[in-house]
Parts: C-alpha cells; sequence; structure tokens
C-alpha cells in the first residue's frame, strides 16, 4: 500500500515537472522554436485550435520560424493570432507560408523573461509541494484506518520527503539551463 502511494506520487511529481518544463518551451528566447507557437490558438471551424495542430512549424534557421498553413484559408487567421498573442512577433506573408522573424532580445526584455520563468518555477515547486502533502494525508489516513503500521507511515513519508527534494532538484537545474539560455547574447 505505501509503494503505491509512493508510486503515485512520483508520477504526478513527474507530471508537475514536465508541465513546467513545457512551459519555458513557450518562452521566447533569442532562439528560433516550434514550440514558442505552442499557447497561440487560432479560429478552426468554430473551435479555438492551438496554431501547431493546424499548420507545419519549421525553424529553418535560429533567427527564423515558418508556419505553412495546411489550410490556405487559415493564413489570415494564423496571421492575425500571431500578432494578438504576447510573443511580439511580426509575420510576414506571401500567401502560402508565414514567415516570422525571431530578433534579438534586448537586456531589459532578457531579465523579464527570467522572471516569467522563475515564476513558473515555483509554480511547479508548489504543485510538486501539494502533491506531497496530499500523499503524506493518504499515508495519515492508511495508518488511522489500521491498514499500515506506523514505522511503514513514517518510512513512507520519508521517502515522500526524497522525491519531493528529487524533483524540486530537477526543476531548479532545468531553471537554471533556461536562465542560461535566455541572457546568453
Amino acid at each position: 500500500m505505501v509503494h503505491d502511494v509512493i508510486n503515485d506520487a512520483k508520477t504526478h511529481m513527474q507530471k508537475a515537472v514536465d508541465a513546467t518544463r513545457r512551459e519555458f518551451g513557450s518562452v521566447r528566447t533569442g532562439r528560433a522554436s516550434p514550440a514558442l507557437l505552442e499557447r497561440v490558438t487560432v479560429d478552426y471551424y468554430g473551435v479555438q485550435t492551438p496554431v501547431t495542430q493546424v499548420a507545419t512549424v519549421t525553424a529553418p534557421d535560429p533567427r527564423l520560424l515558418v508556419v505553412q498553413p495546411w489550410d490556405k484559408n487559415l493564413l489570415r487567421e494564423v496571421e492575425r493570432a500571431i500578432l494578438k498573442s504576447e510573443l511580439g512577433l511580426t509575420p510576414s506573408s506571401d500567401g502560402h507560408v508565414i514567415r516570422l522573424p525571431i530578433p534579438a532580445l534586448t537586456e531589459e526584455r532578457r531579465r523579464e523573461l527570467v522572471k516569467v520563468i522563475r515564476k513558473h518555477t515555483e509554480e511547479g515547486r508548489v504543485a510538486i509541494r501539494n502533491i506531497r502533502r496530499d500523499h503524506k494525508d493518504r499515508l495519515e489516513r492508511l495508518e488511522k484506518d489500521g491498514k499500515i503500521s506506523e514505522d511503514d507511515s513514517r518510512r513512507g513519508v520519508d521517502e515522500l520527503q526524497k522525491l519531493t527534494d528529487r524533483h524540486i532538484k530537477e526543476l531548479d537545474a532545468s531553471l537554471s539551463g533556461k536562465e542560461a539560455e535566455i541572457m546568453e547574447v
């Protein structure tokens, strides 16, 4: 029973780490990445759909994204969606594809982006701590109901803490890497 609780916590914590890393992918660095457009949605037959699901997004070089909608009628919609997004990118279209030049980041903008990713990291840490708390409560309930011993419960709580520390370290390592990538000129 304790192993089930620990394994469940491990799975949830890993999902929190993965979600934070996905958030990092949507933060614009000086480099072009198709992940930048994952959050941009376009009205596709009445449904808000991510651009990455209605077009091919490629990065032919580090300073350019090319968006090629599968449905040519969507070209204007995709362009408008990119302009309305918070990315600060200006699309240029030739009627077939949309080109998004990625401008170099200013020092001020780099610092703002570092604040954004630190906020995402803190949200990830809070999620991991909440998972630890919920699973610790489950262990305590199992002990109270007499399904596991006090020693098993204590060992389970210790294991939960180790898991929590490991996943928070993983988040911090991802944060350091992303910070370095953003501050790189």
